[in-house]
């Protein structure tokens, strides 16, 4: 490839610690990051179907965490589902709702739900992987039971 046919490094910059919002919503917000962004957007269009009004946030880093964004959309909605590829037990997703639990309490409607990875290695094979790892259809279910607490 020529050089010029590569972005400047300007174009691959991340800020670091600013998450985004990649969808609004009122009824409850997924915090994600990676992979389960892509998912996490599906699943909030599946649901507003049904009237549910989920707000996705990308964290796009988790060291710094940009927490005044997160904090921000649970105040505003009063629900939040943590999701991501890690493991459960002693994963990202359990600091992040130790965090929720300690500056957010009085704005929860409802106790932080995570979903992860089972507890497990994740196996190479696409078939296993997807057994392992939260999918779609975990997503949706799991927006729904939040969203009716």
């Amino acid at each position: 490839f020529a050089k010029s046919a590569l972005p400047t490094s300007s174009d691959w910059v991340l800020p670091f610690g600013r998450g985004v919002v990649r969808r609004t919503g009122d009824d409850l917000t997924v915090v994600t990051y990676g992979a389960m962004v892509h998912r996490s957007l599906q699943a909030a269009a599946q649901l507003a179907e049904d009237g549910i009004s989920v707000e996705v946030i990308d964290l796009r880093t988790i060291v710094p965490l940009d927490m005044q964004l997160v904090e921000d959309s649970v105040r505003k909605t009063g629900k939040v589902l943590v999701l991501h590829e890690d493991s459960r037990f002693m994963g990202f997703g359990a600091e992040l709702a130790a965090e929720l639990g300690a500056h957010c309490f009085e704005h929860l409607d409802a106790p932080v739900r995570r979903l992860a990875a089972k507890d497990c290695p994740v196996p190479f094979n696409w078939e296993l992987e997807a057994e392992v790892l939260p999918q779609l259809q975990d997503i949706v279910a799991a927006a729904r039971d939040l969203a009716q607490y």
